[in-house]
């Protein structure tokens, strides 16, 4: 193993306790002298409470390695049983971490059930969890007391002018905000969780996506800005434009631009390197991810490792929104490349995922229609119904073929929602 030694007088929160300073020696990701040691991401979390521009999750995608992407989603007890395998196998794994693929915190109950049943395996593990931080002071003290001691908070502007730009729409509070608004929520509750954290000895590392003609001018700004409530360390990393998100098209960042930008940074705050931007789903050290090794593994756990949305599809009806704006629906089924998957009961209506798929129509031609149309069914086969602005005869034939209702609308989500209960019949279910 690596002689990891921890400099003390690196920026430490004044609460942070020795046990928290010497397991950050061996935390891969905070210390780049602990590459010897192994990490495994739990994906328990795949919910998210935000749209961001950048963000294409998909699931099932093997042979990429970005935040977001993972081979499956497990319950707790799924991802306990799962973690029981790996420790036998690995015995270097110090850290076990809760990214994704969605938000961890929009997640809350998985990810506090995960972490209890490791933690009651094992006390001395690390456990860390990443975030955007939409919902940091809701949850920052339960954190604490649940022993997390390693945060990071994903803080791309501290101008919501700039914030406005990068991210979609923000779900809080049973309300869809978007622009400056939901861009100015969002920064102070993610300022106001690291402070607190800080305030209680949690290291906080903060990840910036650095994005070319966007964001990169303000980064400096925003790393003395987290400097000011706390943060540990920041992680500038470089923007990997995913296929089917907004910024698809935007241009990338050399090695040059981004290490000058953290040479440029690290004058003022301990800096990460050595990123590897890794999946949800990843284990092993950063060097090499063998999470491959351990995808399908048998758990003797029946259907416990099924998808935390598959769950909700025997008591609560599902609806697939085609929606632009995130506040109605107002787009055409074949533009769609994220639909908002929200959920009706008796006690109301609320967001519960987003699910990416390949644009059904690129352009004057709809090539593949055939595959297409079957990726958005099966991503789509627990849903009762699809509300769009328009849709074709032959898919609105297809996902009807399949079970799935469709009804062409264009107002607010949720009276739009509560329309198609009607206009479909289903009032009495559910």
């Amino acid at each position: 193993m690596s002689n990891c030694s921890v400099d003390l007088n690196l920026n430490f929160p004044e609460e942070t306790t020795m046990d928290t300073i010497l397991k950050t020696a061996k935390h891969p990701c905070y210390s780049e002298c602990a590459h010897d040691y192994a990490r495994m991401h739990i994906p328990v979390a795949p919910r998210c409470n935000i749209s961001c521009n950048y963000c294409n999750r998909r699931y099932d995608c093997l042979h990429e390695s970005r935040p977001g992407v993972t081979s499956e989603v497990l319950t707790p007890e799924g991802a306990y049983k799962k973690y029981l395998l790996v420790k036998d196998k690995l015995p270097n794994l110090k850290v076990i971490g809760i990214a994704g693929p969605g938000d961890a915190l929009a997640n809350f109950e998985e990810t506090k059930e995960a972490i209890k049943l490791i933690k009651e395996d094992d006390p001395e593990l690390t456990i860390c969890i990443s975030t955007n931080g939409l919902m940091l002071p809701e949850y920052a003290q339960e954190l604490v007391e649940l022993g997390v001691r390693h945060v990071t908070i994903t803080i791309n502007a501290i101008d919501p002018k700039i914030g406005a730009l990068i991210y979609k729409w923000f779900h809080y509070q049973g309300k869809v905000l978007s622009g400056e608004e939901g861009a100015k929520i969002l920064l102070d509750n993610q300022l106001e969780g690291l402070k607190f954290l800080s305030s209680k000895g949690v290291l906080c590392k903060v990840n910036i996506v650095m994005i070319k003609g966007l964001n990169d001018h303000h980064i400096p700004e925003v790393v003395n800005k987290v400097k000011e409530h706390g943060a540990f360390m920041t992680n500038i990393m470089p923007l990997i434009p995913a296929e089917g998100s907004e910024f698809e098209e935007m241009p990338l960042v050399s090695n040059k631009e981004l290490n000058e930008l953290r040479d440029r940074c690290s004058l003022d705050l301990k800096q990460m390197y050595h990123c590897k931007q890794c999946r949800a789903d990843a284990i092993g050290q950063l060097s090499q991810d063998i999470s491959i090794e351990f995808r399908g593994t048998k758990t003797d756990q029946g259907d416990e490792n099924k998808s935390l949305v598959d769950e909700i599809k025997s008591s609560d009806l599902l609806f697939a929104i085609a929606s632009k704006t995130g506040r109605l629906i107002d787009q055409h089924f074949g533009h769609v490349d994220n639909f908002l998957v929200y959920k009706y009961t008796d006690q109301g209506i609320a967001l519960v995922d987003n699910r990416s798929i390949e644009r059904y129509c690129i352009g004057k031609e709809c090539e593949d229609k055939e595959a297409k149309i079957k990726n958005i069914v099966d991503l789509l086969s627990d849903c009762e119904a699809v509300l769009s602005m328009r849709i074709g005869y032959e898919p609105k034939k297809k996902l009807l073929e399949n079970g799935i209702k469709s009804l062409e609308i264009y107002d607010g989500i949720e009276d739009g929602i509560e329309y198609a209960i009607k206009e479909l019949g289903l009032k009495d279910v559910g």
